[in-house]
């Protein structure tokens, strides 16, 4: 008797398998990949709203102008990958591992690169509004013509990141940033919050730079040209 109501229980339950990635499945909204190895995968263009990414491996891929509004790609791996022109708003980008990743024309408003490892990537041209990049490694990163607001970089690693020449659209919190030799050439950041007469004297500014009421430009500015 009871193995036979055993039987019936497991019957009526969805299976783990039912559950479980299909690294084979083809591009699609809502697709779970999570876990699977999808390096040098070419879908530019594709539509993976909602996809379940977590821990995927996408390195070298072609993501150009794929949409990714509302995907969680929490942990996965970007080294190499182009996500140019992409449109991933509200996007989950933790703790994402890549290296020179190509993030032009990206739009991720209202998306979290929390702890994202994005040393030397290009978020030029990006729409990254009231995005999180807490606690994110940017290192020369580079923010030309990005339309930045609302923004987080509490603790982030600035370390000769290039934000000049994005639009500043709302309050940036640099609390605990490391900005050495950050370029804000040009740049209002009046209203930033966090920020301190350490951190601006690291940074890179010069004499169009605004900067928040108590807080005076650095002696050290204008800096040399950044290095190629």
């Amino acid at each position: 008797m009871i193995r036979s109501i055993a039987t019936a229980i497991a019957l009526l339950l969805p299976s783990a398998a039912a559950f479980a990635a299909d690294c084979n499945g083809s591009a699609e909204a809502g697709r779970d990949w999570s876990g699977c190895n999808r390096r040098n995968l070419m879908l530019s263009g594709e539509n993976l709203e909602g996809a379940d990414l977590r821990g995927a491996d996408l390195s070298q891929s072609d993501l150009r102008e794929v949409a990714l509004k509302g995907a969680n790609l929490e942990d996965a791996k970007l080294a190499g990958t182009s996500l140019a022109g992409a449109v991933a708003d509200g996007a989950n980008f933790t703790k994402v591992e890549g290296y020179r990743v190509d993030l032009s024309k990206l739009s991720a408003t209202g998306a979290s690169f929390k702890g994202a490892e994005l040393q030397r990537s290009a978020f030029v041209a990006a729409r990254l509004s009231n995005s999180s990049f807490e606690k994110a490694e940017l290192g020369r990163a580079r923010f030309e013509k990005a339309v930045l607001g609302n923004n987080d970089f509490t603790f982030a690693n600035l370390a000769r990141a290039n934000l000049a020449g994005a639009t500043i659209e709302g309050p940036l919190n640099f609390s605990g940033a490391y900005m050495f030799l950050t370029r804000i050439e040009g740049l209002d950041l009046s209203t930033a919050t966090g920020l301190t007469q350490a951190q601006v004297d690291l940074a890179c500014g010069d004499p169009a730079t605004k900067l928040p009421s108590g807080l005076t430009p650095s002696q050290k500015w204008p800096c040399p040209p950044p290095e190629r």
